[in-house]
């Protein structure tokens, strides 16, 4: 049976549109999940997270059992304008390199689909053509963003069983920062940190680009499309398309880092339940994505300490549900077992 992806946007206002009419969860599917939960040998709730996750897995494929069969990592590559002034420790040139050595199969997100089972699919967009420098006009023109919107759309369609989304492009911890900043408030300091290896110096530096950003486009910034549009860059753009294609044909996400998580802050603005089937796949070392995580009140799977991008942390994650769906689908029922439910009879340990 052939599947479909969301259909393409025609025009930005659409996007709003489709955040307007999104599908909820499957409730049968995550009572059943929780109705097994119970039944399983051992203590109620003793798999902490895992149950939880076993049960939204479920949820949003709309079945129980859960599977995790057709995984596919989606990293979006983009370059930005803004990288002439002094922002990353890397030239732009680096972006269509790593997309090169992705192809390869030579970056650690490659041994990561791999070592999980998942389709990595790579999408480079318009890299030869870098966005405009934020400071100076909008980093896309809305035809550009909508473009980057349905590049996104695209990379989704029915009968997934989960997407993980992530990025590549040298100067896109600025963009997101940028984002970031003028969505939550605040100086741009609490934001700006040292994204591919900046010294303090550098920082200082990406925080002054970026006040300087939020003052020449301050009067479109109560408009968290135009926020994403000004500030935001290709990848970002492409990510939250994906994101929102993901809710609308029910496939659970996983978000990478700092980058991805600014671009799910923008459907979230949007949208106060744009992110229910998302998780958060991890907490990187880049400050600011705590701050990003508290207000989007996603509890990071791993902390890890990454910073890598390129979904690496997303990925990585693959590996905490694939353990909770093992034990959900895999551990016997008391009936099953023959183990006594009655409380003193079972043989459990307290913990």
């Amino acid at each position: 049976m052939a599947t479909a992806c969301p259909a393409p946007l025609k025009a930005l206002a659409e996007f709003r549109d489709r955040l307007a009419a999104l599908p909820g969860p499957c409730t049968r599917s995550a009572r059943a999940a929780r109705e097994r939960q119970g039944q399983l040998t051992k203590p109620p709730g003793s798999l902490g997270r895992l149950e939880e996750l076993a049960a939204w897995l479920a949820a949003w494929q709309g079945r129980h059992p859960p599977r995790l069969e057709r995984i596919r990592i989606a990293v979006f590559a983009g370059n930005h304008g803004v990288v002439r002034r002094g922002v990353s420790a890397y030239p732009a040139a680096v972006t269509e390199q790593m997309v090169r050595n992705f192809e390869a199969g030579g970056a650690a997100i490659n041994q990561l689909a791999r070592a999980f089972g998942a389709e990595l699919r790579v999408y480079a967009l318009e890299l030869h053509s870098p966005t405009e420098d934020f400071v100076d006009a909008p980093a896309m023109s809305p035809e550009a963003c909508l473009a980057a919107l349905n590049a996104g759309l695209a990379a989704v369609e029915e009968g997934l069983d989960l997407l993980c989304v992530g990025e590549m492009g040298i100067g896109n911890t600025t963009a997101a920062a940028a984002v970031a900043a003028a969505l939550l408030g605040g100086p741009p300091q609490r934001f700006a940190g040292p994204g591919t290896g900046l010294d303090p110096e550098g920082v200082r530096r990406k925080a002054m680009v970026i006040e300087a950003a939020l003052d020449r486009h301050r009067h479109a910034l109560d408009d968290p499309l135009e926020v994403l549009r000004r500030l935001g860059g290709r990848e970002l753009a492409a990510m939250a398309g994906a994101v929102l294609g993901a809710r609308l044909v029910r496939v659970p996400v996983l978000l990478d880092g700092f980058v991805c998580a600014a671009a799910a802050l923008v459907l979230q603005r949007l949208c106060g339940d744009a992110l229910a089937h998302a998780q958060a796949g991890h907490r990187s070392a880049e400050p600011a994505h705590r701050l990003i995580l508290e207000e989007l009140r996603l509890q990071p799977l791993l902390d890890l300490g990454m910073r890598l991008g390129e979904a690496s942390g997303a990925a990585t994650a693959i590996g905490i549900l694939k353990a909770a769906v093992a034990c959900h689908n895999g551990m016997a029922t008391f009936e099953d077992a023959g183990v006594s439910r009655s409380h003193g009879e079972a043989g459990f340990g307290e913990d």
